[in-house]
């Protein structure tokens, strides 16, 4: 054991003099995490998105006033986005126009007599060109009102046909509470996840401290084929020192580099771009399964590379397709067919385990991804043991 250590500590002076595992451990990571934040944050952020309105209210009757009152404003109070009032239906044509605003709703005069006459009438939506998605969000609001009056109208007349009664204003007017209070047959409700959608900020930090990780720690298990090209494990080899020694320290230097690495990502997103890891038992947990995966997928390379250079090349392959199939760039949808094969890669169960210790109450939330993790890693690395001791010859 104290061989290894000592080959532990002689492989981080000569990588801390070395300083590209700096670059490729922190800097690449936190600075890659930082722009895809920015970048994307508002495509993945709930609430992020910038969306305006404008109303114009020309009708000024009763159920007008409804449509304002009890359907955009309070939307508007949720933040969902901002209403702007225009007197007249061409100020609000005009800022869609221009691009002031993504729609406009036009509330045309005569409205509210005519909605209380059951005549036909509509709320006009004026979508600006450069925001579809937005201008449809409009529309769905508004004919989401429009259903709601006409399964009102439908009510009352259904009472007046099905009872025999004259149509009556003022009757009308007195079953209208009543059908208001009449509960929905179907409605939307809203369950816990068992997962927590994480934040832009965090889950790039997330997806690129994994991604990097798989690089990072090749520069322990990597020093194996080094010394073999430089010639000095035939000093290390005529010392007594055994090739599990050898072999256990290398695996020591990129467990150490790898923990080294996502313990400096983690404090340094959550303190420098506002990343929310949760638990920290539980986020330490994924952390040393993610470095025991990754160093398994590092030894199998480096059994069957010939060169540094190859091994490297190889890892690099092999991280980025990982990453990729993992959903570290985008968040691939469970329920697809490409959702189903990322997992396979610990990429996705690191991910998947910080959502759940996220939406968690404590750290065991975050052991059935990581035992995962850590399978991965120790099924890989023990397929690498059957050649690796062949790394460690002259």
């Amino acid at each position: 054991m104290r061989a290894a250590l000592l080959i532990l500590a002689k492989d981080l002076r000569q990588r801390v003099r070395d300083r590209s595992v700096f670059l490729w451990g922190i800097v690449a990571p936190l600075g890659l995490a930082a722009i895809f934040s920015l970048i994307l944050g508002g495509v993945t952020d709930t609430g992020s998105l910038d969306v305006s309105y404008a109303v114009a209210d020309e009708d000024g009757g009763e159920q007008g006033a409804a449509f304002v009152d009890q359907v955009l404003r309070p939307l508007d109070a949720e933040g969902l986005f901002e209403i702007v009032e225009v007197p007249t239906a061409e100020a609000a044509e005009e800022l869609a126009a221009d691009g002031d605003v993504d729609a406009s709703f036009v509330i045309p005069a005569g409205f509210s007599e005519a909605v209380e006459a059951g005549e036909d009438t509509s709320i006009l939506v004026i979508g600006n060109v450069g925001s579809a998605t937005f201008a449809q969000v409009a529309r769905s609001i508004a004919g989401q009102y429009a259903g709601q009056i006409n399964t009102i109208g439908a009510a009352v007349f259904t009472y007046f046909a099905v009872s025999g009664e004259d149509p009556d204003p003022e009757r009308a007017a007195e079953l209208i509470p009543a059908v208001l209070e009449i509960p929905e047959p179907l409605v939307l409700g809203e369950s816990e996840a068992s997962s927590k959608e994480l934040s832009a900020p965090t889950f790039y930090s997330a997806a690129m401290a994994i991604l990097f990780l798989f690089l990072t720690v090749q520069f322990g298990v990597l020093g194996l084929l080094e010394e073999r090209q430089n010639q000095t494990l035939r000093r290390l080899l005529a010392a007594p020192i055994s090739r599990r020694a050898i072999i256990a320290g290398k695996a020591l230097t990129s467990f150490v580099i790898g923990i080294a690495s996502m313990a400096v990502l983690v404090v340094g997103t959550t303190l420098l771009l506002g990343a929310e890891w949760g638990d920290s038992l539980g986020v330490a947990v994924l952390v040393v399964a993610g470095v025991v995966a990754a160093m398994g997928i590092m030894f199998v390379i480096a059994a069957f590379a010939n060169t540094p250079e190859q091994a490297g090349n190889l890892q690099a392959i092999v991280a980025f397709v990982l990453a990729m199939l993992g959903g570290t760039f985008f968040p691939v949808a469970p329920a697809a067919w490409l959702g189903q094969l990322s997992l396979l890669t610990p990429h996705a169960w690191f991910l998947r385990g910080l959502g759940d210790v996220a939406a968690g109450s404590g750290p065991g939330d975050a052991f059935p991804a990581a035992l995962y993790i850590a399978l991965f890693g120790l099924v890989t690395g023990l397929l690498a043991q059957f050649r690796i001791g062949k790394v460690v010859r002259p």
